[in-house]
């Protein structure tokens, strides 16, 4: 599970978070002559190494300096091998993994199976504290190295065995058919010895085997990644390098990309959706991507965690007019959600238009009777919370509110609390210190519906920040781990979902595009269907 990380939680969505500081401006953009792209960012929350970052910020560092044994194709999602030669197993729980010849990382170190059953150790161990640890909970042996209490029994996972320079096996704890299509995601990333030996001095400028090494970090300001000449792949960089500048507020990136000093904003503010297109043309980007915005309920909070607040939850869900809020705020780059994954996983990957049904539909009569039947709103109020730097998220609690107050008739019963940044604002949902619901965006990982629920609904997973708890739920997603049939995993996965609908943990918002701009310095922009520019295709002129 990344649960989109990768799977991702993104500052402004999920998706990208902006930012100005006193960096924000001045420098000029790619036609500098340099070749370098100069491309909005927000700090990330954790230190940028692979089983460490699961939201959007970091990952897009990781898309650049590191290659795993897949790689999402940027155009379709389909996982391709990219560092493995071939991923085989013969019944979908013990699998031979070999390795292509030739990679190394940029310091020269050889890309090894060492490197990647290192990394794998190193993620899973409780005691390097890495967020991305549950990912690792299929492998045998994961229990051991990361307990679910007391101290890790061992140090290496029983189900990881390195054969030789170019293979390793892998032992799952139970069939997963879909497992090797999760390896394109970046916790699975390798490792160089030097990360172990030098860990610190990793954190300050880390090395890895994509097409790009970090030139420099500070904190707050940038990240100059440069061209890695030596890159062993076919997709190298088409450009010099790339400055990720740190933004605190996405109109200031809009206003710094409209003067020439930016190449790329992937966060087109609110206030700018209606001009857009008239300032950019056919330089503005706006996609469907594997996005979804939803309010998560803090069922740990005694308040709206206890028993028949499902029905109290599922009337404040009635009372929000998504309709209305997308078209008035959203101007066409957002659709009203009908379900907890997305649109983009097709038909085929898991999507139903149903799931979530009259409980996602604005009905104003049936919130207030369902909200008097489970016993009204916690002390007769709900306060709204979203970190406000990056995004519309402003602009959209006050509509929700206001549809909420509307609805109910008993005054201004929602309010709203908005938190200045978004790593403040992840710091309080990682500490469950929520009292009311929050806003929780999802970016997906990878194109599987089970990205879109185990990382987020699970019991103890790992961006399960309300705490959602139901042993039904947890048993249908084992259940469709272990298919190996694809069309049955994703009926069990349908099911699984109908038990959210039930009970309401959360709220589906909306679905969200993938949105860009670029200035005419640049050529051949993309974002990926996770809504991400694909950075070593863009060309500077």
């Amino acid at each position: 599970m990344r649960g989109a990380t990768h799977a991702k939680w993104a500052a402004g969505a999920v998706v990208v978070a902006l930012a100005v500081t006193a960096c924000g401006g001045g420098s000029s953009g790619g036609g500098d002559g340099s070749g370098i792209v100069k491309s909005s960012w927000g700090d990330p929350q954790n230190p940028v190494e692979p089983a460490n970052t699961n939201e959007v910020q970091g990952g897009k560092v990781m898309d650049m300096l590191f290659r795993g044994l897949k790689k999402y194709d940027p155009k379709t999602g389909e996982a391709k091998d990219m560092v493995a030669e071939k991923v085989d197993t013969s019944d979908s729980q013990n699998f031979t993994v070999t390795l292509k010849d030739g990679w190394t990382f940029s310091n020269g170190e050889k890309v090894t199976a060492k490197s990647f059953v290192d990394a794998w150790n190193y993620g899973a161990n409780i005691d390097n504290k890495q967020n991305n640890a549950p990912f690792f909970a299929n492998i045998e042996g994961y229990d051991k190295v990361h307990p679910e209490n007391g101290n890790a029994t061992a140090k290496t996972m029983s189900g990881l065995v390195v054969k030789d320079d170019k293979t390793f096996t892998v032992k799952l704890k139970e069939k997963f058919s879909t497992w090797p299509q999760t390896l394109g995601y970046q916790a699975f990333s390798p490792l160089p010895q030097s990360f172990f030996k030098d860990h610190d001095g990793w954190l300050k400028k880390p090395v890895g085997n994509g097409p790009y090494t970090v030139d420099s970090y500070t904190k707050g300001s940038s990240m100059k990644l440069r061209k890695w000449d030596g890159y062993k792949g076919d997709d190298k960089a088409q450009n010099a390098g790339v400055d990720l500048v740190v933004y605190t507020d996405n109109n200031t990136a809009y206003t710094d990309l409209m003067a020439g000093n930016l190449d790329l904003v992937d966060d087109v503010p609110a206030k700018q959706l209606k001009n857009v297109k008239n300032d950019l043309g056919d330089r503005y980007i706006n996609q469907p991507a594997l996005i979804v915005q939803t309010l998560v309920f803090p069922l740990y909070d005694k308040n709206w965690g206890k028993e028949g607040m499902e029905k109290v939850r599922r009337g404040v869900s009635m009372a929000i007019n998504r309709d209305e809020i997308t078209k008035q705020i959203f101007q066409e780059t957002r659709t009203p959600a009908k379900d907890w994954t997305s649109p983009a996983l097709g038909d085929k990957g898991g999507y139903k238009d149903d799931i979530c049904g009259d409980a996602c539909t604005y009905d104003p009569e049936q919130a207030k009777k369902l909200i008097e039947e489970g016993g009204g709103l916690p002390g007769g109020k709900v306060t709204v919370t979203s970190n406000v730097d990056t995004g519309s998220h402003r602009e959209w609690m006050d509509a929700v509110c206001n549809s909420i107050n509307k609805a109910l008739g008993k005054g201004a019963v929602c309010t709203v609390n908005p938190i200045g940044t978004f790593a403040d604002f992840k710091n309080q949902m990682s500490n469950f210190k929520m009292t009311g619901p929050f806003r929780s965006g999802w970016q997906a990982d990878y194109p599987l519906i089970q990205n879109f629920l185990q990382p987020l609904f699970y019991t103890g997973a790992s961006s399960n920040y309300g705490k959602f708890n139901n042993k039904d739920f947890d048993a249908l997603v084992d259940k469709a781990n272990k298919e190996s049939d694809a069309s049955a995993a994703v009926k069990d996965f349908q099911d699984a979902e109908k038990i959210l609908a039930q009970q309401m943990p959360s709220i589906p918002l909306w679905y969200q595009n993938g949105s860009a701009g670029y200035s005419e310095n640049v050529s051949d922009v993309t974002l990926n269907q996770f809504s991400v520019p694909v950075y070593d295709q863009i060309k500077v002129k």
